[in-house]
């Protein structure tokens, strides 16, 4: 197996770099911002919004939620206050199953 560089993890994220991690434009993730009360970027003295890695994870929540599974505003925002535990889960469940099919499809690359 290739050697794997870990990725390194910032302490802030800007909102365009988020927008770019989630192929999202910047005014949806400030919509979501206002929308999920889970979200809460600081803010620096000018008022731009620093992500921080417990943002990123609720915001690739949400996103799991509204975009791979369909949800509307209301019920991501219900299915969340009723079973956050539930819903982490689910999504550490789903990433692994896209890295496994990634892994499967870097090896089959290799094997053509």
């Amino acid at each position: 197996m290739p050697y794997r560089e870990k990725k390194t993890e910032k302490l802030f994220y800007q909102i365009g770099e988020v927008a770019e991690m989630f192929s999202e434009p910047v005014s949806t993730i400030r919509f979501w911002e206002k929308e999920f009360d889970i979200l809460k970027p600081k803010k620096n003295n000018k008022g731009n919004r620093l992500f921080m890695p417990e943002d990123i994870k609720n915001l690739r929540l949400i996103h799991h939620l509204l975009r791979e599974r369909g949800m509307t505003l209301d019920g991501a925002r219900k299915y969340l206050k009723s079973g956050r535990e539930e819903a982490d889960y689910r999504l550490e469940i789903a990433d692994t199953l896209r890295n496994i099919r990634e892994m499967l499809l870097e090896i089959r690359g290799e094997i053509n």
